[in-house]
Formats: C-alpha cells, sequence, structure tokens
C-alpha cells in the first residue's frame, strides 16, 4: 500500500474532481459516511459531539454528524470557527444540517458539560496543517486531551503533521482515526503513529490507478507483498545455491555480536557462513560454532582487527565467498577504517555494513567508488555520525523529525540502499523510493537485535535477492520475528536470541 504526503493526497483528490469526473461533494458525503460507520462499529448509541474547524476535514465531519443522526444518535456539532470562515463546501454542509434540525453552533472554546459521556469526533483541523496550532484552538485541544474522552479523528489527528508525524505545538490524541484512500506518513512516523491509534482506512471513491500509481514514491510494507520474495528451495539443490556469506564481525569483549549475526544468517536459509575473526580469539570461536565455519584475521594481538586483515578479506571473497558481512562488534580504530576504505572500493561482492562497519566510515563519499551493492544498516546515532561525523542528540532529534526524508535523501546522494532502523525502520533506495516496516515492538530494543537483523539481510543477499528485496524482506522478518518471540516470551524479557529461534516460525507466517 502506498504512503501519501499531504500534497500528494491534495493531487489524488484533484484528478479525480477535475480528471474523473466525482464531485467534490460526493466525495464529502462518502468520507462522512466512512466516519459515521466506524463510530457505529465501535459504540453503542451515545451522546456524540462533533468539533469542526472551517475546512473541508469540517465537511466531513458535519457529514457524519448528519448520518449519525439520521440513525437516531444524540449529535451536537460544535464549530469552532466563525462562520464568514467556512469553506463553500463545509458551508453547503452546515447549512444542510441546520435545515434537518441537528444542534450545530459556533463556539470559541468548549466545556466539560459539552463533553460528558460523549464521544468526540475530532474534524478540526485535518490534513492541511502547515504551521502550530496556538490560541484558542490549542486551548481546545489541551482540554479534550485532558478530558479522557473517547476521540476519533477524520482523516488525521489535529496538530499532527501529515509528511512527517510530527506534533505541530499541540495534537488531539486520538483511539481511532479514520483516513481516505492512502495512509499519510504522519499516521506511521511517531509520535504522530501514537497520536493516531488504530488506523482505519477507507477508498470513497478515488480510481485504483491514482492509489498505486508510481508517482508515489513511499510504500508501507505488508505481509501480502512478501510471500513472493522468499527465496525457492527446489528439491534439485545443495547448499552451494544459497550462498555464502562471509561474517567479518567481533572483537575481544564483543564475541556475541559476530556468533548473532552468523546464527541469524543460517537460520534465515543461507548455505554456508564463515565468520572471519581477530586470530587471537580464534580459541574462543572454535568452542562456540557449530554450523558455521571460521577464518582467522589479522589481528593488532589484543583481540581487534589489524588493517592487514583487509586484504585477507578482499581475497576470500574473490575466491570463496559471495556476500560480505562486515561491523558487528569490530570497534574503532584507524585499523577499521582502513579495512572498511579498502573493502568498499575494491570487493566485487555485495555487502551489508552494520555496527562499528559504519562508525568507521571516515567519508560516505567512497559508495560512490563501490564496484558492488552497498546495504547500510544504521540507527539514529549512527545515521548521526554518517551525515555529521557526530552523534549529539540535536543531529539524532533532526533525523527522528523526518525518518523518510533522511533515508531518501542519503541513499540518493550515496548510491546504496539504506536501513535507517527505528520505529518505524524506513528502507531506501537510491532510485528515490522508501519503504516503511510494520512489524516489530519494543522488546526489540535490546542488545544484539541489530546484529541479528544484519545477518538476516546477508543472508538474503547470498540466495540472489536484490539488495532492496534482500533489505524489505529482511527487515520484515525480522521484526515478525520479534513479534512472534515478543508472543512467547513478552516484551520485557526478550532476548536477541529469542528473535533467531522465531525465524522459521516467521517463514511459515509468510508463505501462503
Amino acid at each position: 500500500m502506498k504512503v501519501v504526503t499531504a500534497e500528494e493526497m491534495r493531487e489524488i483528490d484533484r484528478k479525480t474532481i477535475e480528471k474523473v469526473g466525482i464531485p467534490a461533494g460526493v466525495l464529502m458525503e462518502r468520507a462522512g459516511f466512512a466516519v459515521a460507520s466506524k463510530i457505529r462499529d465501535l459504540y453503542e448509541k451515545k451522546k456524540t459531539i462533533v468539533l469542526c474547524g472551517g475546512g473541508n476535514n469540517g465537511g466531513d465531519g458535519i457529514v457524519a454528524a448528519r448520518e449519525l443522526y439520521n440513525s437516531g444518535w444524540n449529535v451536537a456539532i460544535l464549530l469552532l470557527i466563525k462562520e464568514d470562515k467556512l469553506s463553500p463546501d463545509c458551508l453547503a454542509q452546515f447549512r444542510v444540517a441546520k435545515k434537518m434540525g441537528i444542534p450545530a453552533e459556533f463556539r470559541t472554546e468548549i466545556t466539560a458539560k459539552d463533553l460528558h459521556g460523549a464521544v468526540v469526533v475530532d474534524a478540526m483541523l485535518g490534513t492541511g496543517l502547515n504551521k502550530d496550532v496556538a490560541g484558542a484552538m490549542a486551548k481546545t485541544i489541551n482540554f479534550l486531551n485532558a478530558s479522557g474522552s473517547p476521540v476519533v479523528s477524520v482523516d488525521i489527528p489535529s496538530g499532527i503533521s501529515s509528511d512527517t508525524g510530527q506534533v505541530m505545538g499541540v495534537a488531539v490524541k486520538a483511539g481511532h482515526t479514520v483516513t481516505f484512500g492512502l495512509p499519510k506518513r504522519g499516521h506511521l512516523l511517531y509520535p504522530g503513529a501514537e497520536y493516531t491509534g488504530n488506523l482505519c482506512i477507507t477508498n470513497i471513491g478515488f480510481p485504483e490507478d491514482l492509489l498505486t500509481s508510481p508517482d508515489l514514491t513511499v510504500t508501507l510494507v505488508e505481509r501480502g507483498l512478501l510471500s513472493a520474495l522468499i527465496p525457492d528451495r527446489p528439491a534439485y539443490s545443495h547448499k552451494g545455491d544459497y550462498g555464502h556469506v562471509f561474517i567479518v564481525a567481533g572483537s575481544r569483549g564483543r564475541t556475541g555480536a559476530a556468533l548473532m549475526a552468523a546464527k541469524a544468517c543460517l537460520r534465515t536459509g543461507a548455505g554456508l557462513v564463515t565468520i572471519g575473526v581477530p586470530e587471537t580469539l580464534m580459541g574462543v570461536f572454535q568452542s562456540r560454532v557449530t554450523e558455521e565455519m571460521t577464518l582467522p584475521l589479522p589481528d593488532n594481538g589484543n583481540g581487534s582487527l589489524s588493517a592487514k586483515s583487509a586484504d585477507v578479506i578482499i581475497g576470500f571473497l574473490s575466491e570463496s565467498a559471495d556476500v560480505l558481512s562486515i561491523g558487528p562488534g569490530i570497534g574503532v580504530s584507524e585499523d577499521t577504517e582502513k579495512i572498511m576504505e579498502a573493502v568498499v572500493t575494491s570487493c566485487r561482492a555485495p555487502m551489508v555494513i552494520d555496527a562499528d562497519g559504519l562508525n568507521s566510515i571516515g567519508n560516505t563519499g567512497m559508495f560512490r567508488k563501490a564496484l558492488a551493492p552497498v546495504i547500510l544498516t544504521p540507527h539514529p546515532g549512527e545515521m548521526a555520525r554518517l551525515l555529521s561525523k557526530t552523534k549529539t542528540q540535536e543531529h539524532r532529534r533532526r533525523i527522528e523529525m523526518d525518518r523518510i526524508h533522511t533515508a531518501l535523501s542519503f541513499a540518493k546522494d550515496s548510491g546504496v540502499t539504506l536501513v535507517l532502523k527505528g520505529v518505524p525502520t524506513v528502507i531506501a533506495d537510491p532510485d528515490g523510493r522508501a519503504w516503511i516496516n510494520s512489524t516489530g515492538n519494543p522488546g526489540m530494543a535490546t542488545a544484539g537485535t541489530g546484529d541479528v537483523l544484519t545477518g538476516m539481510i546477508s543472508s538474503f543477499l547470498g540466495q540472489h535477492l536484490t539488495p532492496l528485496n534482500g533489505a524489505i524482506l529482511g527487515v520484515y522478518l525480522h521484526g515478525l520475528a520479534g513479534d512472534i518471540a515478543a508472543s512467547q516470551k513478552g516484551r520485557h524479557s526478550l532476548v536477541a536470541s529469542d528473535i533467531i529461534e522465531s525465524i522459521p516460525q516467521g517463514f511459515r507466517d509468510i508463505l501462503p
């Protein structure tokens, strides 16, 4: 399913009205009916207060009020704007409501008496908001939130940016939101997702070709998309058909990162996995590996990789392995910086770079010199360092304020496939397209889950998926396995190895 900005949705509206010929009033009627239908599904007949602004969002709310009124509900409309500020369509709906005898009045504020025992329909601001909410409207929203009344928002909670999910001064905290045609970015990005509550998406008459247009570049990753991406396992095949992944990971005190990435890689279907480890730690790894192979790499004597490892890594990839996965637990030093520059600019195998591999990137311009596809999997702190060589809270905040734009811009500028981890994870490619993941839970905020994801994506690369498809499938399955693990262990007790053990069930859930 596509995900749109406010401007993209306005363009779909315009084409539906002007080119297809469906009148704007018809769309408003259907939007209002959809909201009323959802409210009837959620609640028994009860008092309903519809809070309206002066735009088309308010018009949708008035139609919903009319439909509920016709169903025998106790409905009142409060318009939080002067009558001469109503849009033509909203004014027309207001006049119809008055003729039908629905209580409707203009107000500057609401009271506890208004809200007592009521379901509140938020039809105040909609998706066109482009400045912070202030004054009487802000006061009304704060009063509504403090009341604890159940709220159903029309299209998007008032005060949430449709494009970034940010709170524009103040915003309505809805239990449910009914939106039209397609989800908006602000429904899925935090904090907007939290304010949205349960999202209901309904098509009110928009042509399907407008809702699926290739001009819409952001997509929500859903389960139905993924079964076709899972590699086949034909009867006549062998381990060499499913890729040999070379995982360069680990250092003294951080051996678990390498082992988790390798276990996840195998669980995700890789035919062969070799872990490249500092040679002085070979004894540690040899006692813990089972299905994995190991390759000693030159180190500096204290359990960390030496710059001399670069030649061994490049040679092994050219002779034996199909995919490079590098970074988890390798530490950050002058040696690791030299290793990263060498492998990025010299390896001809596709690679996944994570964790300390990302923190060892001195200049992102090197990705334009890469001889093979590159996938980066940063969390916001690592993303901040890639963008500015720092990891300050301010840089992280800017990234979180618009995760989609950050991911798209970096992928386009650097030529990589970017997996910006977080809530939600966003995958972006150099062609200007992005995907928003829909799986995962707070229990996954624990050590090692990123290493697991690195191994999973690397496995799919080894099984001949494109970097983009491998990233999309890896991210979704990783979150799904986390959801399965959380359902069994609880979110508070979840650890990374639980996710690895839940990968098989994740495959079963996706496959038809």
